[in-house]
């Protein structure tokens, strides 16, 4: 089969993807909804079982791709590879879901505007449901053809615009902005920001792997215990970060501010080792990071040594730099990694050496 009939092929899968996501939408959605009619927004609103049901229904569609188009590419690795891949899939799939499931919430929250009073019915609804599962259906589904660390970099940014986006639509106080964006994580909507942080560090722990299996594709295992140390380090910046969500700034506000700032001085951490990590980095790379971190190190001075800047600016300032980084790493490596999975010869990663 050429090239060509396999982009025809897939679409095919993917429409039928589509339309087997809106019928298990619509009719779970009209089950689930059965009875009087709920009002559309709110609490025990027809929009949240939509939420609920589409970022199920789109973890489960990217699972069931994953297993149809890349199984093969597992059997043969050792059991350790094959263990970080499986972990990462998994990753994925719980990622889609809550971007699949929040991206629902802010849609309604607009809606909201246009649609006061709205009530809706079980049949309506269940049409609700079944539409938002198979837009979401469609693009986990296509996603899980072939994932590419890029591609996981434009999903952690879409995420984190949605996410802070849901957060500050539904902040209860507006005055949050004057001290930092942890303020969005307090009050009744404290969730949406809590909760986004927490998928976040798990997509970012996520990225941190298919970072290790680009660069195990790129360099082999000779330099498998680099590659791991660069992998556990963006392990550890997406758990801080998902910590920043488990640990609200309102309950626990010293706790919080520590494990923010580790965040932060562990994502700089992660972004110098895979940039030194890579042999003879491109010119385009070794700018983007030395412009990066000068301009974390200075919005640090700027806000806390010479204070002329706030802490919400200084955040947008790091998350910015880090995410222009991240772009520009994953261009990079999309460019010079070769697109066909690399088994390792190690079967015991432990007792792997250089």
């Amino acid at each position: 089969m050429n090239e060509v009939e396999q982009a025809l092929r897939r679409q095919v899968e993917a429409l039928l993807a589509t339309g087997a996501c809106f019928l298990l939408g619509l009719l779970s959605g009209t089950v689930i909804l059965w009875g009087d009619s709920r009002p559309f927004t709110g609490p025990s609103s027809v929009i949240l079982i939509v939420a609920l049901v589409t970022g199920v229904i789109a973890a489960a569609a990217f699972s069931v791709s994953a297993i149809r188009h890349r199984s093969g590419e597992a059997r043969p690795m050792p059991h350790w590879q094959v263990f970080v891949s499986t972990v990462s899939t998994a990753a994925v799939a719980f990622t889609l879901g809550g971007v699949s499931g929040l991206g629902v919430l802010l849609f309604g929250e607009v809606l909201e505007i246009g649609l006061q009073g709205l009530e809706v019915g079980a049949v309506g609804g269940g049409i609700f449901v079944g539409i938002a599962a198979a837009v979401a259906g469609r693009f986990a589904f296509q996603t899980g053809v072939s994932v590419s660390t890029r591609n996981l970099t434009s999903l952690l940014f879409a995420f984190l615009i949605i996410g802070t986006l849901f957060a500050m639509t539904t902040a209860t106080d507006p005055t949050w902005w004057q001290r930092n964006f942890s303020q969005l994580g307090t009050g009744e909507s404290a969730f949406a920001f809590n909760g986004t942080l927490m998928i976040a560090g798990a997509l970012v722990s996520t990225i941190g792997s298919y970072i290790g299996r680009d660069l195990h594709r790129l360099l082999g295992d000779g330099q498998l215990r680099r590659i791991g140390a660069t992998v556990l380090l963006w392990a550890f910046a997406g758990l801080a970060l998902a910590a920043v969500g488990m640990l609200p700034i309102y309950l626990l506000p010293l706790p919080h501010a520590i494990v923010a700032f580790l965040t932060l001085g562990l994502l700089i951490a992660s972004a110098i080792l895979t940039a030194t990590t890579l042999p003879d980095p491109p010119l385009a790379l070794r700018i983007v990071t030395a412009v990066s971190v000068v301009i974390a190190v200075g919005a640090f001075v700027v806000t806390f040594v010479v204070p002329l800047i706030s802490v919400t600016v200084l955040e947008s300032l790091v998350v910015g730099v880090m995410l222009l980084w991240l772009t520009t790493l994953t261009r990079v490596l999309c460019i010079l990694v070769p697109n066909v999975s690399r088994p390792s010869r190690r079967h015991q990663l432990i007792a792997a050496r250089p």
